[in-house]
């Protein structure tokens, strides 16, 4: 089987981390994480690659991993009953936390082109703040699983209708670093308007460190003292080794990074020749960043089931077109009905491996709707 399902990468770990880490052991330094040098290391980076100074050490707080990070903002922000608004098709673990925290989740779709539908924003705003009851909207910049880049006029638009309806922006920018050639990041706390937000961030995907956690929570100016709310305890979740690796990867990895994008970009482009030759029925729209792909197979017709709202963190389940190319073709994707309303019909694909792997993937997924 070919586990194209998984959000991890087919790469070596860059050499800046293996030094970090191996320093560390050779220290014996595997006590607990202290001080601000991740987040002084994000604001670095930050300033380099997107121009922006907003990461103030103040201001932050090294959260275990984006999502536990997110989870304890909402509690903060919002309450039991209260409404979360998501971008569906979406990543599914904001279902599975918000729903776990007895939150209700209010879907404001994306367009047929992939972007924000920021009518369907106002009208999910509305919804969700009705009866003067709080509400918080997970954004996911860059998008997963389409890949979508948000650009500064969308960004503004969305912060300006946060602050008409009173809405609380978390903005979950764990992709922001695997902006692909052709697009560029916008951090939501960049643009007018989203002073009471908060961003989460993380070295973890643009530098394979899923297995070392660690991630930092960012306030905008005036979300200072809701972050601080959070318990102090908080911030002893994150691994010590995930605090050295994602310092090590903002501060030493970026050429590493840039190798990496680069050979994103080809097998981007690879996949979406192969696609065109052996499965033109499928509707590919090349992402903008990530290293995942989001197929549209609806062209083939194949029936779907369905989902329990308890099934969202299963990411191996298969339904649809994923049951076909898993049992037909010994691919392993995510079915796009994990991702909520506009998933249906999909499938993810992640591309960060050979090109190789890649070719033999669709090769075998062509086959199977052939049998």
């Amino acid at each position: 089987m070919l586990p194209l399902w998984v959000a991890e990468m087919d790469v070596r770990l860059a050499p800046p981390i293996a030094s970090a880490l191996i320093d560390a052991v050779e220290r014996s330094d595997t006590g607990y994480p202290m001080g601000t040098e991740y987040a002084e290391a994000l604001d670095e980076f930050a300033r380099k690659r997107w121009g922006w100074e907003g990461v103030v050490a103040q201001r932050t707080m090294v959260v275990p991993d984006v999502m536990q990070g997110t989870a304890e903002i909402l509690k903060i922000v919002t309450g039991i009953g209260d409404q979360v608004i998501v971008n569906s098709p979406v990543y599914p673990p904001f279902y599975a936390f918000v729903e776990h925290m007895g939150r209700g989740i209010v879907e404001a779709p994306l367009g047929e082109d992939h972007r924000l539908d920021l009518a369907g924003i106002q009208a999910a705003f509305e919804a969700a703040t009705a009866h003067g009851r709080r509400a918080a909207y997970l954004l996911c910049s860059p998008h997963n699983p389409t890949g979508t880049v948000h650009t500064a006029d969308e960004l503004a638009a969305v912060a300006a209708l946060a602050r008409a309806y009173r809405v609380r922006v978390i903005a979950d920018e764990i992709h922001a670093p695997l902006v692909l050639p052709g697009a560029v990041h916008v951090p939501y706390l960049s643009v007018p308007g989203a002073e009471n937000g908060f961003s989460m961030m993380s070295a973890s995907k643009a530098w394979n460190l899923a297995g070392l956690k660690a991630a930092v929570a960012v306030a905008g100016p005036d979300a200072a003292e809701d972050l601080a709310r959070i318990p102090e305890e908080v911030s002893h979740g994150p691994s010590h080794f995930g605090v050295l690796s994602h310092t090590a990867a903002l501060r030493g990895g970026v050429d590493w990074l840039d190798s990496l994008l680069a050979a994103l970009d080809d097998n981007r482009r690879l996949l979406g020749e192969l696609i065109a030759e052996h499965l033109p029925a499928v509707r590919l729209r090349p992402p903008q960043a990530t290293f995942l792909s989001w197929l549209d197979c609806r062209a083939l017709g194949i029936p779907e089931g369905s989902i329990a709202p308890a099934d969202r963190g299963n990411v191996l389940l298969s339904s649809g077109p994923a049951d076909v190319f898993l049992e037909r073709g010994r691919v392993a994707l995510v079915a796009g009905l994990l991702f909520g309303t506009g998933g249906a019909g999909h499938v993810r694909l992640n591309y960060a491996t050979s090109p190789e792997v890649i070719t033999e993937a669709v090769r075998r997924m062509a086959a199977a709707l052939s049998d």
